[in-house]
């Protein structure tokens, strides 16, 4: 059983940083993807940004030069580092994992941008 535990969410101020982490614990195969997506009220959810075991990325249009995504193979953790918050980026932010067995969410940490 594979399960992905989130932290570092939080209230921030417009132009704050936070950085999220994602850590999977059970049987995962070394390759894989990672990734981040979010969900607003009342909005689909969608993708942040994505990264493979060999450390390819991809980003949505809309956090790319301000969030980063990073991965420890060692330690199964993936981590988004966002800067230059914005009120738009208020959202439940999700971990996901996608291997050849597994395909699965984490419970999600809400992210809160305001003044």
């Amino acid at each position: 059983q594979v399960q992905l535990v989130e932290s570092g969410g939080g209230l921030v101020q417009p132009g704050g940083s936070l950085r999220l982490s994602c850590a999977a614990s059970g049987s995962i195969f070394s390759i894989n993807v990672m990734g981040w997506y979010r969900q607003a009220p009342g909005k689909q959810r969608e993708l942040v940004a994505g990264i493979t075991s060999s450390g390819s990325t991809n980003y949505a249009d809309s956090v790319k030069g301000r969030f980063t995504i990073s991965r420890d193979n060692a330690k199964n953790t993936v981590y988004l580092q966002m800067n230059s918050l914005k009120p738009e980026d208020t959202a439940v932010y999700y971990c996901r994992l996608d291997d050849n067995s597994f395909h699965g969410w984490g419970q999600g940490t809400q992210v809160t941008v305001s003044s």
